[in-house]
This record gives structure tokens, sequence and C-alpha cells, in this order.
């Protein structure tokens, strides 16, 4: 695996969208402007809320970013996981009606495994616990069979919404496995524990 720091990583991420037509966006401030659903931008898709939950047009079909969050809704698990943190950057690549789960997942796979060098025997995605086409996409399409791919609850894989209210859905996530020493002890450990 390569050993990069955050500037190189937020540089090849950038790179590797905008390769594939994504136009790289700036920041929203870390304070929303116009969404008094939030006290602070705690995901990358904050800015894009409006496109995904309203009919208004988006100015690109796709967008990559790097934003600056600050979340505080699970404050209560920092320092208990490795996971959790309250202040990071989240890298972004969003579709607003272009392309769907195939394509991200692929994009996904390509970037941490063909770009970073990350060793395929040592990630582990999850997906929401209904949802079996990103399942299917996983085991099957990407190829790693159902015994790799970790079905989840609403609390690890089913994403938002930012605020009260508004869009959200499944999502997919890539967990790295630190090996049999590193668990939580529990016969059952696997992702999102």
């Amino acid at each position: 695996m390569k050993n990069s720091g955050s500037d190189e990583l937020r540089s090849t991420f950038l790179d590797f969208f905008q390769e594939r037509g994504h136009p790289h966006l700036p920041q929203a401030p870390l304070g929303p402007l116009d969404d008094p659903t939030l006290l602070f931008t705690s995901a990358g898709m904050v800015q894009f809320k409006p496109y995904f939950s309203s009919p208004l047009p988006p100015p690109h079909r796709r967008a990559v970013t790097v934003q600056r969050c600050l979340r505080l809704t699970d404050v209560e698990n920092v320092g208990l996981t490795v996971r959790h943190a309250t202040f990071f950057e989240m890298l972004g690549n969003f579709s607003f009606g272009d392309y769907f789960k195939k394509e991200a997942i692929e994009w996904a796979w390509e970037f941490t495994t063909q770009v970073l060098g990350m060793p395929k025997e040592r990630l582990y995605p999850s997906v929401y616990k209904e949802d079996q086409e990103a399942f299917d996409l996983w085991a099957k399409h990407i190829g790693l069979g159902p015994d790799r791919v970790t079905r989840l609850g609403e609390k690890d894989n089913f994403w938002g919404p930012a605020g009260g209210s508004g869009a959200c859905g499944p999502c997919s996530e890539i967990y790295w496995g630190q090996g049999p020493g590193v668990g939580c002890g529990r016969k059952e450990c696997g992702p999102g524990c």
C-alpha cells in the first residue's frame, strides 16, 4: 500500500474523479449559510442538499469536493472507536442523476485497490441490510463473494438526513481489516463493531 500524507491523498482523490468528469467544486463554509437545519457542515453533501431534495437543477451532473466537517451528532463515540471524529475533511464524489450505485462502487474499489494500492484481502465493504442491489454489486460484480460483504442497519449504513429532514438513503462503506487481535473480542466481530 502506498504511504502518503494528507496533501497527497487529497490531490490523488481529486485527480482520480476529475479524470472521470467530476469538476472540483469549492468546499462550503463550516457554518452553513442557507441551511437553518444545521449549525455546522457535518458532511460533504450539505452544500448539495437542494439538488437532492428539490427540483432545483444542479450546476453540474457530477462533482468532487474536499469538505471540512464538524460533526457533533455522534460525539459520544469519539475516542471509543477509531472511526469517529468531531473535525475532519471528507472527500466526496457526487452524482446528480448522472450515475448510481454501480459506478460509485466500481470507482470506490478502483481508487482504494488500484490507485492507493490497498490489499483487497484487507478490505470489507458494508451495505444497508435491505440494499440487495449494493450487496450484489460488491459480492458478484466486484467479485468479493457474499462472505466478504456485511449487511448493517440504519446506525451504520443508512445515511442522513443532514439535519432534521431531507435527503437520505442507504450507503456503503469500506472497512480496513486490522486482524483478529484488534477486534472487539466477540465471536460475531466484524465491520460496524
